[in-house]
């Protein structure tokens, strides 16, 4: 956001994202309400399918509810509420225009998702009629997406967690320590700057654009290096969703390895989903189990990024210091909105309860994330991403992902299918 002055502290971006992901969690708990309609179409199912009055009604309602919380943070912050409302009628049709398009059959069946349709939507306009300033004031990525990870903590349950398994477990914290400690030391090998470094590491390491946003807010970083980095993510992961399963089939890699590569290299449960259905059903199974464990170990990775940034940067100034103060300064609340939501969800309300409601809110948290792409979209611009840093960034990251692709794979042969063949 871009407030015209420093708002109170629960006016910031990070608790407005608590506040409206807490109110869509309560509002979707106390009304209860079944699946949103389908947008599928294709595959014996009418193109028109998606644009009857009574699904587009009804998601037009959603949008307008989403409207609605969203401007209230805009004006907690003292922005332009007309222009955000000008704004979001156009991100949210492309959002919404771009969850059609990847419900189709033949796009669902390559593994085309739904950020791949924002993210391309929003570079279309901005690359052709351009982001005037009303459209921009719309285009809140973080807002967005943090809204969209406090959602997403209400599907993290813990007992789907534990029936994850131990040998899920260690392959994620396997690919998450290993992986961020060498992408971190490339990078900056590289002559790139600490705090880029620490979202490109997150980000290969973790769970792609989410990891990268905890870590930005851990570490109060630049959010024009966050805006690059998410672009260079979802760019470089279009190709992933395909290689990976050809080239398992091309070498003969097992299910069930082929499974803990994905799930541990692509960067969302969609794509690895999409990615393990090319190969069959024990990867898609282990794909999950191998995902949904890095997916827990944001909350973890973003207070330890909080408490080692805080240590380094007493350390450069002569301090030392890292009180409980500064730690919690910096802590991302967002990343406490996600925990706060899975504990609730996995042990305080009634197992009923969490069922009914598991539909709706995977498709609020999804139309959260949409509206976050189409705005990484809007906001940016194709040749930055080879010039911004000299490419050194771009060459951290692509160096990074291919160590990412190596480890992960010889993880997945010790850990799920004995010693890999020499």
């Amino acid at each position: 956001m871009t407030p015209t002055a420093d708002p109170a502290w629960w006016a910031r971006e990070d608790w407005l994202a608590v506040w409206l992901g807490a109110t869509t969690l309560a509002l979707i708990a106390v009304v209860a309400p079944p699946a949103l309609p389908s947008l599928r179409w294709g595959g014996g199912i009418a193109w028109s399918a998606p644009f009857v009055p009574s699904t587009i009604g009804t998601w037009t309602l959603v949008g307008a509810a989403a409207w609605a919380l969203s401007a209230a943070g805009v004006a907690m912050q003292r922005g332009s509420v007309a222009r955000y409302t000008a704004g979001f009628a156009v991100v949210f049709g492309l959002a919404w225009l771009s969850m059609v398009l990847a419900a189709n059959s033949a796009m669902a069946a390559w593994g085309l998702e739904y950020v791949v349709f924002a993210l391309i939507s929003g570079l279309l306009v901005g690359h052709t009629v351009g982001t005037p300033a009303w459209l921009s004031a719309a285009a809140r990525t973080e807002y967005f997406i943090k809204t969209g990870l406090v959602v997403m903590g209400a599907t993290v349950l813990f007992a789907e967690v534990l029936q994850a398994g131990f040998l899920g477990l260690l392959q994620g914290l396997g690919v998450v320590i290993v992986v961020w400690y060498v992408a971190f030391w490339l990078a900056r090998r590289l002559r790139v700057d600490d705090e880029l470094a620490v979202m490109l590491a997150s980000a290969v390491s973790i769970c792609g654009v989410s990891a990268a946003i905890a870590a930005c807010g851990a570490i109060q970083g630049d959010r024009r290096k966050l805006s690059y980095v998410t672009s260079v993510v979802l760019i470089v992961a279009l190709p992933m969703i395909v290689l990976l399963p050809w080239i398992v089939k091309l070498t003969g890699i097992p299910d069930v390895v082929a499974g803990a590569w994905m799930g541990g290299t692509l960067d969302t449960t969609g794509s690895v989903v999409a990615a393990g259905a090319l190969v069959s059903e024990a990867t898609v199974k282990i794909a999950t189990i191998v995902k949904l464990s890095q997916n827990v170990l944001i909350g973890v990775a973003a207070l330890v990024i909080s408490a080692w940034w805080t240590m380094r940067a007493g350390g450069s100034t002569g301090t030392g210091a890292m009180s409980g103060a500064v730690i919690w300064e910096r802590f991302p609340k967002f990343v406490l909105g996600f925990l706060v939501a899975s504990l609730l969800f996995s042990f305080v309300l009634p197992a009923s309860s969490v069922n009914a409601t598991k539909a709706a809110i995977g498709s609020v948290r999804t139309l959260w994330f949409a509206l976050a792409f189409v705005s990484i979209g809007l906001e940016t611009r194709l040749t930055d991403l080879l010039s911004f840093g000299e490419g050194r960034p771009l060459t951290a990251f692509l160096l990074a992902q291919a160590f990412n692709l190596l480890w992960t794979l010889l993880l997945a042969f010790l850990i799920f299918g004995g010693v890999p063949p020499v």
